[in-house]
């Protein structure tokens, strides 16, 4: 993922914070980093770590919106976070900048050289999550948790060039949580799958056969 400060000089990078009115932050593991955010309009650039974007509904059920990683952005005009249901979790020590949206169009800003660059980079950001959020929503239309579970394994064998096998880089707990189906559940299909010679397994190595 391009980093939303490519190509901008180390010098540039700490004007440009400074006029941005940036501050940056680490949390442990296990932060609501919401908690600690009090501005209405803002951005937060992932330095180091992940964190889940996570809803709780009335009866306690979480489910995980997405999953950030470094790099990444997020804030209030990309995600509806005013609400106390929504949080967002450190899934490990995560760094976060936090950039006030208006300072973006800050007359001082603006009339840099190195603000188009800036913006470019924005861009490209938001528009690689946003190929992100419509892929998993892609997946989570699939009707039955099997067809969820093909989609997603042919999206991932897609990532390594076409190859048939390739290696899970998230745990099957968060395979679940992404694709919005019970554990078990998922649990019991791949089974299912195996047996009925659709994938193959061993550890985290999955070859597909379809």
């Amino acid at each position: 993922m391009i980093s939303l400060f490519e190509n901008i000089s180390d010098k540039n990078i700490l004007k440009l914070k400074r006029i941005l009115r940036s501050t940056t932050s680490k949390y442990p593991k296990g932060i609501n980093i919401l908690s600690n955010v009090n501005k209405d309009d803002f951005i937060v650039l992932i330095d180091s770590g992940s964190i889940d974007l996570i809803y709780t509904d009335y009866e306690g059920n979480k489910t995980v919106l997405e999953e950030l990683q470094k790099g990444e952005i997020f804030g209030s005009l990309t995600s509806s976070l005013h609400s106390d249901e929504i949080t967002c979790m450190t899934k490990e020590e995560t760094q976060i900048t936090i950039i006030e949206y208006d300072q973006i169009t800050n007359d001082e800003i603006i009339k840099n050289d190195f603000y188009i660059i800036f913006i470019k980079n924005l861009i490209r950001i938001l528009t690689e999550q946003l190929s992100t959020r419509n892929n998993r929503i892609e997946l989570l239309t699939k009707k039955t948790t099997r067809d969820k579970i093909l989609s997603y394994f042919q999206k991932e064998a897609k990532k390594t060039g076409g190859n048939k096998s390739f290696i899970l880089q998230t745990s099957f707990t968060e395979i679940a949580n992404y694709l919005s189906v019970d554990r078990c559940a998922m649990t019991r299909e791949i089974k299912y799958l195996k047996e009925e010679g659709f994938i193959e397994t061993n550890g985290k190595k999955v070859t597909i056969h379809y």
